[in-house]
């Protein structure tokens, strides 16, 4: 077992049935928290790692970290190590929502209380679900892109199809374009979906919807700002960047420098310190035996679960400053650096 200091606290880092594990926190915390992540080598994820282990210390909790590395057997595995670890809850940022009710049901037979964050967990029983309204996400998208190309040729380029989130986002943006379409002022003229969320797949997807369309496409509605960032690759290559509206979501650093210097129209920010400090909340009271209060329930084929609902934010240049940088999400310097000073907003 080697010991060693970290940011958020200390860290003991062991090797458990051939699984890097992370335990995060105090020794002597009454509780401990098995985090289970999608994958960190995602810019977001690591974001909300350090704020729910902040959280969670301060509410008097060990947390236990793993990465699944965008690899769903990876995650099974690592689950089944934490919940050998004695665990008094499970909370899971799903790889694959559809593929983890053998483990869910496992935390089930053993009394430990399951929290899917921001990902919906399908096919198995789970105590609460915390995330953002995900349909809102695909609208607030739609509903910009809309209002600034009313008609025109899009390309919808989604997420990964196995996060239920990816379609949750999808049910929204249609929610907006759907009438669009039927009146032909908008013409679809492609849709695929991004396997893992990767921006390498949608620089291929979009690289081959430029040559299939004669670089003819108006809109791409991109899900989140990795997919984004792969298109505005390909768009760059045929000079196109800055000349086609694209959306994103999470709110990434380089998202929202491109956004500063014109060539990805909008992100969707969702306050990472609120869902992160909420799941850490959550967790803890479930482990306590406490109630928690919900704003409604989502169905996910077997059951209600508990849903604590959290409001997203569109953000353009317009509220850089008035969102991200007022959060503290990123600095001002470090968003405008590619911007020259003569172009830049006044500093707050």
């Amino acid at each position: 077992m080697l010991f060693f200091l970290v940011a958020c606290g200390q860290a003991i880092d062991q090797d458990v049935g051939g699984e890097n594990l992370e335990l995060e926190g105090e020794e002597d915390a009454d509780l401990t928290i098995g985090l289970s992540v999608a994958d960190l080598t995602l810019e977001r994820w690591q974001h909300d790692r350090d704020i729910f282990v902040e959280t969670a210390e301060e509410l008097g909790a060990n947390v236990l970290v793993q990465s699944a590395d965008g690899q769903d057997e990876r995650q099974l595995s690592q689950i089944q190590n934490m919940l050998s670890q004695g665990i008094d809850v499970l909370v899971i940022i799903a790889n694959n929502s559809d593929a983890l009710s053998p483990v869910v049901e496992q935390a089930n037979d053993e009394g430990i209380p399951v929290v899917a964050y921001d990902r919906l967990i399908n096919n198995a029983h789970v105590d609460a679900y915390v995330s953002f309204d995900n349909v809102s996400v695909g609208e607030m998208q739609a509903e910009y892109l809309v209002e600034n190309v009313p008609n025109g040729k899009y390309f919808l380029l989604g997420g990964a199809p196995t996060d239920n989130n990816a379609h949750m986002f999808r049910e929204g943006q249609m929610n907006v374009l759907d009438r669009l379409i039927d009146s032909g002022d908008i013409e679809i003229v492609g849709d695929q979906w991004a396997d893992g969320w990767s921006a390498e797949n949608a620089l291929s997807i979009v690289e081959n919807a430029l040559t299939s369309n004669n670089n003819d496409i108006d809109v791409i509605v991109a899900t989140n700002d990795s997919t984004a960032g792969g298109a505005i690759q390909a768009l760059s290559a045929q000079n196109l960047a800055g000349e086609v509206a694209i959306s994103g979501q999470d709110a990434d650093l380089a998202a929202v420098q491109r956004i500063a210097e014109g060539t990805q129209s909008m992100t969707i920010y969702k306050p990472i310190r609120a869902i992160a400090t909420r799941n850490a909340e959550v967790a803890v009271q479930l482990a306590n035996g406490e109630a928690i209060q919900v704003d409604e329930t989502v169905n996910n084929e077997v059951t209600d679960v508990p849903f604590i609902k959290l409001e997203p934010i569109p953000v353009t240049q317009d509220n850089i400053i008035d969102t991200i940088i007022a959060d503290g999400f990123h600095s001002y310097d470090d968003i405008y650096r590619n911007v020259p000073e003569q172009d830049r907003p006044d500093q707050p």
